[in-house]
């Protein structure tokens, strides 16, 4: 997919930063409507990444092209939910809007889902350049200049564009106006693991939320029979515990301090096998950023993160890039900076109607979540009610997006 031989200097319609899900769908969605698109994506794929691996949204992936790819790679239908906190185990039903098995959402690793989005963009036209990464973005005037360079060889790009799409994510700080500063470290701060199990005995269709002292996590029936384990936890608990023996790697302890406190997942994963090594990722930052700037949309976790206590995030950046490619498409590839400016308007109102719920919720979710005096209080009110868990699915965004058909202007 790499066009290494193409001239130095590179003019687009748009550029998207990152080639995850909110990127390529973005890409995809530009590309068909007839627009040169450029995805920059720095990492080989396929690739693994610290990620809950649900994708609740199908329809859209049926409007994109891609569900009958997704259905053949993924996990079964999530039908249940479930909350695994000490010895309290229970499970209540998914919420759901359709009569079809695409009511459902599923799980799919991510090197299988990026993948597969990515090429499918590049099946629509898209140029992809990877494994290239932004080193400068600049805006003149009515146009935008990208510097680029290949991550092994260092050989540069230069690309000009109307329109740049930031799609990169929130987690790596840099000198691009698409990326943060670097934070100062916090006791508060949540650290991610991951990894997939194989031979567990969590019950298909069934997702449970796994609540434990500084943290929670989540566990889902993935691609090829395995379960992905993925949880967060505060740094001061892990801190906490790698000062107490034994003094096992990071993960490890976080999984045996996993073990000691739910149930549920001990029980599931009692006679299972790691499936490769686990996975981590430095501090995670939710909250609702900035969406455009003159010639600069954002989408994905660029534009607004949810804690993944509510397991929405790949579906939140697909949505996030729907909701700007509609209205990009519909404004058509001669845009003026005043006619930008009124779509970045509207993106960022539309995202908030669509998104913003989700991600205070999610953050009230995990202030609950992660102190066991909160915990201790509103569980015998899920043991006597546990079609709460249903309606809490259902206010983290675990129904259907209606999206809507973006109309190219002739």
């Amino acid at each position: 997919m790499l066009h290494g031989d193409r001239a130095m200097n590179e003019l687009y319609d748009a550029i998207v930063l990152g080639g995850g899900p909110g990127g390529a769908t973005a890409g995809l969605l530009l590309a068909r409507a007839g627009w040169r698109v450029a995805i920059i994506e720095k990492a080989r794929f396929p690739r693994r990444k610290v990620c809950g691996e649900y994708v609740s949204n199908l329809p859209l992936l049926r409007r994109l092209g891609v569900a009958e790819d997704f259905h053949k790679l993924a996990g079964p239908p999530v039908r249940e939910v479930g909350l695994f906190a000490g010895e309290t185990v229970l499970s209540a039903p998914m919420p759901r809007s359709s009569e079809t098995l695409e009511g459902w959402g599923r799980g799919l690793g991510r090197e299988l889902l990026d993948t597969m989005m990515l090429d499918h963009a590049a099946g629509a036209g898209a140029h992809v350049w990877q494994p290239w990464g932004a080193t400068r973005l600049e805006r003149r005037g009515d146009i935008s200049l990208c510097e680029t360079a290949h991550r092994e060889n260092r050989q540069a790009r230069e690309f000009r564009t109307k329109v740049v799409i930031a799609a990169n994510g929130s987690s790596e700080p840099g000198t691009l106006p698409t990326q943060p500063v670097r934070p100062a470290l916090r006791s508060s701060d949540l650290l991610g693991f991951k990894a997939h199990f194989r031979d567990s005995a969590l019950l298909p269709g069934l997702m449970p939320l796994l609540v434990f002292p500084g943290g929670y996590g989540g566990m889902v029936h993935s691609n090829d029979g395995r379960v992905s384990l993925s949880c967060c936890i505060r740094r001061d608990e892990w801190e906490r515990l790698r000062r107490a023996p034994p003094r096992n790697c990071a993960a490890e302890t976080v999984f045996e301090h996993i073990r000691k406190y739910c149930r549920g997942a001990r029980e599931a994963l009692a006679g299972a096998c790691l499936d490769g090594g686990w996975m981590s990722a430095g501090a995670i930052r939710p909250g609702i950023r900035e969406r455009f700037a003159p010639g600069l949309f954002s989408v994905g976790n660029a534009a607004g993160e949810a804690h993944p206590i509510i397991a929405e995030g790949i579906s939140m950046a697909m949505q996030s890039a729907w909701l700007l490619c509609e209205r990009l498409v519909r404004g058509g590839k001669e845009l003026s900076s005043a006619e930008m400016g009124e779509i970045g308007r509207d993106y960022s109102a539309a995202w908030r109607r669509s998104l913003a719920g989700r991600i205070r919720i999610a953050g009230l979710l995990s202030q609950v979540a992660v102190r066991p005096v909160a915990v201790s209080v509103l569980l015998p009110l899920f043991r006597l009610f546990p079609a709460m868990l249903t309606l809490g699915a259902k206010w983290s965004g675990k129904r259907e997006f209606e999206p809507t058909t973006p109309k190219v202007r002739f």
